[in-house]
């Protein structure tokens, strides 16, 4: 009898084992899509173009999911390999801390089952990051630091003035150098205590966003039930983060916050990920006329590479939402902003982004504008907001 249980717990412990071990992967692999697709080979002049570029991204969720960043997987969009094989300098790398059950972009509760929850427990996360999100996004921010220490040199924090220098100053010498900055997906992260503003600035993070796909205590989301603006409590923590020096990303905020968050401040804000409305007439995306006030104050807005941001997922839709972009809001407001390893689909990962150069050129924009939009521009904001 004793050797019936002996023999029935091995079993389940190598289940167990198994499942924690496999799941992680099976999930991420369903979610981080590369739709596989024949692409012409790249023109010369773009490829010599895009190895001479100062590439830069906005946003991508790589930390959320059990993988390696330091090696080359066969699954997601993002790694220090494919990042070194896209001619990357600059990415930004944000933490995903609530999702809600039912995901969508018309209208989420703020009270449903939260996913984060569950993949924090799949994938053995501290126990700490179960339940509180101001932990979770700390555990991510430990997770960088981790693969910064074990990339010997090649991957470097970017989270001040002198640390942004290094790294451009390092990449003249070594091209595969990557500077890692760190975000914020919505400042529920902060658990609605204003203090850890700080803490969460101290761990290394220099950009937050406000909201991510359900209202919180700071205001309404674009994809909520409220559509309101910012609360008070919203309004003084918009207030510390300028305070320091922390740059708000307004992507998925409402209307009425990004409004709000506008009327108080004259600096640039972000939008980290996103398409154009006029482009792509999608509610992940806000409206125009709002974009353009966005970029009037000297904001940058990030061209997503998913269906639901710019109607389509080849580079050639991408890069007509960046010329879109560029003829709606100027060439100095617009950046890349990929939502890679966000449970997304696209055609073509961070180590193909000479494709998207070559589109640009052969739709018109100059060599100038290329190097702006692939960038320049997130670079100009890093150089402003950065203590």
């Amino acid at each position: 009898m004793a050797k019936k249980a002996f023999i029935g717990f091995a079993l389940v412990l190598v289940v167990a084992v198994l499942f924690f071990k496999m799941a992680p992967a099976m999930l991420e692999k369903s979610m981080n899509i590369v739709v596989s697709q024949d692409f012409d080979e790249v023109p010369a002049d773009a490829q010599q173009l895009h190895k001479s570029l100062l590439i830069g991204d906005l946003h991508a969720d790589s930390l959320l999911w059990s993988r390696d960043l330091l090696s080359r997987s066969e699954r997601g969009h993002v790694d220090l390999p494919r990042l070194q094989e896209g001619n990357v300098a600059l990415q930004m790398f944000t933490t995903v801390t609530k999702s809600p059950s039912g995901q969508n972009y018309h209208s989420n509760s703020s009270d449903a089952p939260d996913n984060i929850s569950r993949l924090a427990m799949v994938q053995l996360w501290p126990q700490a990051a179960w339940s509180d999100l101001s932990e979770r996004a700390l555990y991510q921010a430990e997770k960088l630091q981790y693969f910064i220490d074990e990339s010997e040199g090649q991957l470097r924090w970017v989270r001040s003035q002198a640390e942004l220098q290094a790294v451009l100053e390092a990449r003249r010498q070594d091209p595969a150098v990557v500077g890692a900055l760190l975000g914020t997906e919505g400042s529920h992260a902060l658990s609605g205590d204003l203090a850890n503003i700080e803490r969460l600035y101290r761990a290394g993070f220099r950009m937050m966003s406000l909201q991510h796909f359900f209202d919180n205590k700071l205001g309404g989301s674009l994809h909520g039930t409220s559509k309101q603006g910012l609360t008070p409590f919203g309004r003084e923590a918009v207030k510390r983060m300028f305070s320091a020096s922390i740059m708000i990303d307004v992507a998925h905020s409402s209307e009425a916050v990004v409004k709000d968050v506008l009327a108080m401040s004259d600096r640039g804000l972000i939008v980290s990920h996103t398409g154009f409305r006029g482009h792509c007439e999608s509610e992940r995306n806000i409206s125009d006329q709002l974009m353009q006030s966005i970029a009037a104050q000297g904001g940058v807005i990030g061209v997503g590479y998913w269906q639901d941001a710019v109607c389509g997922i080849d580079p050639k839709d991408v890069a007509e939402a960046i010329v879109y972009g560029v003829n709606l809001v100027g060439e100095d407001a617009v950046a890349l902003g990929s939502d890679y390893d966000g449970s997304v689909a696209t055609s073509f990962d961070t180590s193909k982004l000479s494709l998207l150069t070559a589109e640009l050129l052969s739709q018109g924009l100059t060599e100038a504008q290329i190097r702006k939009v692939m960038g320049e521009n997130m670079l100009r904001v890093l150089r402003a907001r950065l203590d």
